[in-house]
């Protein structure tokens, strides 16, 4: 039997063992813990922003189960790495993205099940407009790693919503050539386009002028001393119900202002598409590195949220 516990018990441990001639331990089996708060929490390991190769587009970008996953395992397992230990078992417990991605993936096959005519860039903005950020204690996420408040570049747009992320309401969608257009835009080659993209005919006759113009559902923005104001489009598309309506609600750094036009959306129909600008701001120079906002795309039935983070390069 052992007990896996985190450093600031293993300190305690330590200390105890270190400090008494005749140390004892008593393990045993305290049932199912239900109820742990807070929950969730981003894991010590997890992965942090910013995004240093393209600091337009905002990473992580969502977080699920990962820590401690108990599953049931293709074929089978040894429980050590002693050659003389022969056991196999069906089942095996790890952490990281070995647990998280095919929780992730398997919310995203969910999705398609119920949508089979949804793109991957559909199904991935459902489950990232829909994520939550608030813990069981109401709280916003905590970071295991530095024991506090995580951020957007800790939990991306937040924890997955299974039910929440089937009726997103709306999504952010956007097509291979447009992923196409992206890698032109960060000044890859034509050949390393090609060979990204597996196709000899690809050209890069489209290009952003700016790689946060992908119709991405969260926003990173980058202030430059000469760039003060950075303005994004971004379409979305109704997978709710006809006839609806959505105002948008921003949050927003006292260092920023921020304005979408337009504030209201109205939908006639099913897959119909609509744009809107949002234009950043910085005011002035500012001592801060960095700042985290939001934009909400809301009404009575769906709260379509996208998170945003500012980073001032002066």
């Amino acid at each position: 039997m052992a007990v896996a516990v985190g450093k600031i018990v293993g300190d305690k441990i330590r200390e105890y063992v270190g400090s008494n001639p005749n140390p004892t331990v008593v393990l045993s089996f305290g049932g199912t813990v239900l109820d742990v708060k807070p929950t969730p929490v981003v894991a010590a390991f997890s992965s942090r922003g910013p995004n240093n190769l393209t600091p337009q587009i905002l990473k992580p970008d969502v977080i699920g189960p990962g820590v401690n996953i108990l599953a049931g395992w293709i074929g089978v397992v040894e429980p050590s790495t002693v050659h003389t230990d022969t056991r196999t078992s069906p089942f095996n417990i790890l952490s990281g993205t070995s647990m998280s991605c095919p929780h992730i993936s398997g919310l995203a096959a969910l999705i398609k099940a119920a949508h089979p005519k949804w793109s991957p860039s559909a199904i991935k903005s459902a489950l990232l407009t829909t994520a939550y950020t608030l813990d069981n204690t109401n709280t916003t996420l905590h970071d295991a790693s530095v024991g506090a408040i995580s951020t957007p570049w800790a939990h991306g747009a937040g924890h997955v919503d299974p039910q929440k992320a089937l009726s997103p309401g709306l999504v952010y969608d956007a097509s291979a050539d447009d992923y196409i257009t992206f890698l032109c835009s960060l000044n890859y080659t034509l050949e390393q386009v090609q060979t990204i993209a597996q196709n000899p005919n690809v050209n890069c006759s489209r290009r952003f002028s700016d790689p946060g113009q992908l119709n991405y559902p969260s926003f990173s923005i980058l202030f430059r001393s000469k760039k003060r104001v950075v303005r994004y489009t971004r379409t979305l598309t109704n997978v709710g119900d006809a006839n609806s309506v959505y105002s948008v609600v921003v949050d927003g750094p006292s260092t920023v202002s921020i304005s979408v036009k337009p504030s209201k959306l109205v939908f006639g129909k099913v897959l119909e598409n609509k744009r809107y600008t949002v234009t950043f701001k910085s005011k002035k120079r500012v001592a801060v590195k960095d700042a985290f906002g939001s934009i909400t795309w809301t009404n009575s039935q769906h709260q379509v949220r996208s998170p945003v983070a500012f980073t001032w390069s002066w």
